[in-house]
C-alpha cells in the first residue's frame, strides 16, 4: 500500500533520495527504551499501523508504473566451513504497476539463465518478483509452500501477537544539500515463540511512521516446507516523488537441507531486486489489472539488459548482504538463544559419502552413522559419529561439542581410531578412492589411526579466523587387512612414528572469496611426541582468475612445510597426482617441501567440456634419517617439474588428465574429480 509522508517538507533536495540506503546509517544514542512493550514502542507502532491502513490516499496520486532488475542464485553452501558453489544464476525485468487504492500488477518482461551445475531447481512465482506492500497484513512466501499467513508487525492488533521494543534513533544523512532523515529501530518478537511470526526489526519514519526498512527472519513454527532451514528478508523503501514511502531494494536469502540428516551442504535460494524509473499518475487501462497478478511477456530471451549476468556477482561474490547475514544473530538474541531454525534441532548426521560406506586398505569395509543437535539458537552444537572397520575389526567413534566450525567461539573434539593419511594434500576424493581400492585394489592414503581429544578456540580477525587449540592424541600405525589378490604388493602401508604427542596448534583461514585469498591458510604446531620436542609450519596460498562470466579461468596454488623433528606422520610427500604428476606417487618424503601448481582452462563445448593445461613443480628436503621401517628417506634431488593437459567433462565435475614428469618421469593418466566436491565425497 502506498503511504504518503504526513508533515514532511519536501525540497528539491529529496527527489534524489533513491539513494537513500547506499548512502548508509549513521547512527545516534536516544536514548532509546530496552523494555519490551514500552508505551513508547506501542505508540510508534500505532502510528505505522494507522498509516499503513489509513483509507484516505492523496486524491492526485492515482497510480505509478516502475521498473525492477533483479538476480536470483541458487548455490550449495557448507554451513561449517562457508564455502559456496554457484548453481545457477537467473537475471529478471519486470515492469510494475499499481492503481489506487489497492491494485497491483507485475509482469515479467525479460528472463535469462545459466546453469553452472547440472539441476531441475524450479522457482515460486514470487521468488522472481518484487514486494510492493510490505507483504500486506498476512505474509505468504512460496505460493504458500513456504510461509503461509503470518501476521505482519504493523497489521491490525498486531501488538496481541508480538512485543516491540525501541532499539535505536537512527539520523539518515543524504548527498548534496542538507537533508536529514530520523528513523526510530523497533524490534518485534512474537508473545509465543512457538507460534508462527517474525522476528526481527522495523525501522520507522520518525513523524510519519513510513515504514522505511524492513529485516526479519521467521519463527520454526512459521515454516510449511519441512526441508526449510530458514528464511531472512529484507526491504528497504525510499522516498519518491518528495512524498511517498515506494519499494527501493529488496533482498531474500531461502536455505534447505534434507529434514531427515544433517549432510555436508545445503541449497540457498538467494534474490536480489532493485526497483527504479517510477512513474506516476499515468492513466493505466483497465484491463491490465484485470488479467493475473502476475504474468509474462513473450520472447523473454530478447529483452535487452543493461548489465551482464554475472556483473553482480562478479562485484559482490555469493557472501550475504550485511543486512542479511546479521538477521540471524539478531534473531537469536532477541528469541533468548532459542533454536530459530525450520529443521528439527535433532537429525542424523552424515559428514560425507564415505562416512556411511568406504573401502580402504586399512579397514575393509567401513560404515557409519552420527546423530547431531542443535542449541542456543543453533550456536551451540553436539556432534557424534560411530562407525565399525569390519577388515580391521575396530570401531571408529567421534564426538564434537562447541560452536559451529564456521563460526566463533570454543569447542572440545574426542576421537577413537580416527583414520588419517600422512601429507597434507590428499590424492583422490573419498569414493574415487574407494572405487580405485574395490576395483583396482590402489589405495591413494598413506593411512594411521589416531585417538585423542583437543580443545579450541576460533576469533575473528580481518579477513578471516584464527583458531587456537590444544591437542593430545596417541598414534597407531595402520596394517594392510585387505586379503586381495596383488593387495600387499601395489603399495605398502607406510609405518610411523608410533606414541603419544601433546602439541600447541595455531590455524590461521582467510574468508572465502571465490577468487583471491589475500591472506595465506596456514597451521602451526609446537608440542612434543613421544618426549621429542617438534614445530612444524604449513602454509598455502590460491589465486582465482574464475569469473562466472569468464570462458578462460586461471588458478594457482602456492604450497610450502618445515618440520622440525616432527613425527614423520607429519612430514611432506610430493609425487604423482595432484601434486607432481608423471612421478612416482608419494615416492619423495621431507621435512622441508615447496610446490607450486598453475592450471588454465578453456570452456569448449559449455557446459560439456572443457579443456585443460596445467604445471606443478615441487622440492623436498630431508635433514636426517630417523625415519620409520619403509621409508625411503628419498627427496626430489632439486626442482621436479610436471606439464599435462586434459578435459572436464560434464560441468567440469569430471576431470580425464595426460601428465608427464619433465626431468626423470613418465607419463600418467588421471581420472579425478573436482576438488570442489572433495569434501562432500
Amino acid at each position: 500500500m502506498l503511504r504518503r509522508l504526513r508533515g514532511y517538507s519536501p525540497t528539491s533536495a529529496l527527489t534524489a533520495l533513491t539513494l537513500l540506503v547506499p548512502l548508509g546509517w549513521s547512527l545516534e544514542a536516544q536514548n532509546a527504551d530496552t523494555a519490551w512493550n514500552s508505551e513508547r514502542a506501542l505508540e510508534l507502532i500505532a502510528l505505522a499501523r494507522s498509516l499503513r491502513h489509513e483509507t484516505s490516499v492523496d486524491p492526485a496520486f492515482r497510480s505509478y508504473s516502475a521498473e525492477a532488475r533483479g538476480y536470483v542464485y541458487y548455490f550449495l553452501d557448507r554451513a561449517d566451513t562457508n564455502e559456496r558453489t554457484l548453481v545457477k544464476t537467473d537475471q529478471i525485468a519486470l515492469d510494475i504497476y499499481w492503481r489506487a487504492p489497492s491494485d497491483t500488477r507485475q509482469r515479467i518482461v525479460g528472463l535469462r539463465d545459466e546453469k553452472k551445475l547440472p539441476t531441475n531447481i524450479k522457482y515460486h512465482l514470487d521468488h522472481l518478483t518484487v514486494v510492493q506492500d510490505d507483504f500486506g497484513d498476512r505474509i505468504r512466501m512460496g505460493d504458500g509452500d513456504e510461509v503461509e499467513a503470518v501476521i505482519h508487525p504493523v497489521a491490525p492488533a498486531s501488538d496481541s501477537v508480538y512485543d516491540f521494543r525501541l532499539a535505536d534513533s537512527l539520523t539518515l544523512t543524504f548527498a548534496g544539500p542538507t537533508a536529514e532523515l530520523r528513523v526510530y529501530e523497533l524490534q518485534v518478537r512474537p508473545k509465543n515463540l512457538d507460534a508462527p511470526g517474525i522476528i526481527g526489526s522495523v525501522f520507522l519514519e520518525r513523524g510519519t511512521g513510513a515504514i522505511v526498512r524492513m529485516n526479519f527472519t521467521f519463527t520454526p513454527a512459521s515454516y510449511v516446507d519441512s526441508h526449510l532451514d530458514y528464511i531472512r528478508i529484507s526491504l528497504d523503501n525510499s522516498v519518491w516523488d518528495a512524498k511517498y514511502w515506494l519499494p527501493y531494494r529488496q533482498e531474500v536469502e531461502i536455505r534447505r537441507e534434507v529434514p531427515l540428516f544433517e549432510f555436508v551442504s545445503g541449497g540457498v535460494i538467494r534474490g536480489r531486486f532493485d526497483i527504479r524509473g517510477y512513474r506516476f499518475n499515468q492513466e493505466l487501462p483497465d484491463g491490465l489489472f484485470g488479467m493475473a497478478r502476475v504474468t509474462a511477456a513473450a520472447n523473454l530471451e530478447d529483452f535487452q539488459f543493461e548489465s551482464g549476468l554475472y556483473d553482480q556477482l562478479d562485484e559482490e561474490g555469493l557472501a550475504p548482504a550485511p543486512a542479511l547475514s546479521d538477521i540471524r544473530r539478531e534473531a537469536v538474541r532477541m528469541a533468548g538463544r532459542r533454536y530459530v531454525s525450520g529443521l528439527a534441532p535433532s537429525r542424523l548426521y552424515l559428514p560425507s559419502l564415505t562416512s556411511v560406506v568406504r573401502y580402504t586398505r586399512a579397514e575393509g569395509y567401513f560404515n557409519g552413522l552420527g546423530m547431531s543437535l542443535r542449541a542456543g539458537g543453533g550456536a551451540l552444537r553436539l556432534k557424534s559419529f560411530g562407525g565399525y572397520a569390519f577388515g580391521r575389526n575396530k570401531p571408529h567413534a567421534s564426538v564434537y561439542v562447541g560452536a559451529d566450525e564456521a563460526h566463533v567461539g570454543p569447542y572440545f573434539r574426542a576421537t577413537l581410531n580416527d583414520l588419517r593419511d600422512v601429507g597434507p594434500i590428499k590424492g583422490a576424493s573419498g569414493v574415487l578412492n574407494t572405487l580405485s581400492a574395490l576395483a583396482e585394489e590402489e589405495d591413494f592414503t598413506d593411512p594411521y589411526f589416531s585417538s585423542g581429544l583437543s580443545v579450541a578456540h576460533s576469533l575473528p580477525v580481518t579477513g578471516g579466523h584464527l583458531r587456537i587449540s590444544g591437542h593430545w592424541e596417541r598414534h597407531r600405525s595402520a596394517e594392510d587387512v585387505v586379503t586381495g589378490k596383488g593387495s600387499s604388493s601395489v603399495r605398502p602401508v607406510r609405518r610411523i612414528d608410533e606414541g603419544d604427542g601433546l602439541w600447541l596448534q595455531l590455524d590461521a583461514t582467510p574468508r572465502p572469496t571465490g577468487r583471491f585469498s589475500p591472506l595465506p591458510r596456514a597451521t602451526l604446531r609446537l608440542g612434543r611426541f613421544e618426549y621429542q620436542t617438534f614445530a612444524s609450519v604449513l602454509v598455502s596460498w590460491e589465486w582465482r582468475s574464475a569469473r562466472p562470466s569468464s570462458a578462460f579461468n586461471m588458478t594457482a596454488d602456492v604450497h610450502g612445510g618445515w618440520g622440525g623433528a616432527a613425527p614423520a606422520q607429519m612430514l611432506f610427500l610430493l609425487g604423482g597426482r595432484h601434486t607432481l604428476p608423471g612421478y612416482g606417487y608419494r615416492s619423495f618424503e621431507g621435512d622441508r617441501m615447496a610446490l607450486v601448481r598453475i592450471e588454465a582452462t578453456q570452456a569448449i563445448l559449455t557446459p560439456w567440456f572443457r579443456l585443460r593445461l596445467f604445471a606443478s613443480s615441487g622440492v623436498t628436503g630431508l635433514d636426517h634419517d630417523r625415519l620409520p621401517q619403509n621409508w625411503t628417506g628419498e627427496t626430489t634431488n632439486g626442482l621436479k617439474n610436471s606439464v599435462g593437459a586434459g578435459l572436464g567433462l560434464g560441468w567440469d565435475i569430471l576431470r580425464l588428465d595426460a601428465a608427464r614428469g619433465v626431468n626423470g618421469g613418465e607419463w600418467e593418466f588421471i581420472l579425478s574429480v573436482n576438488h570442489g566436491f572433495w569434501r562432500w565425497l
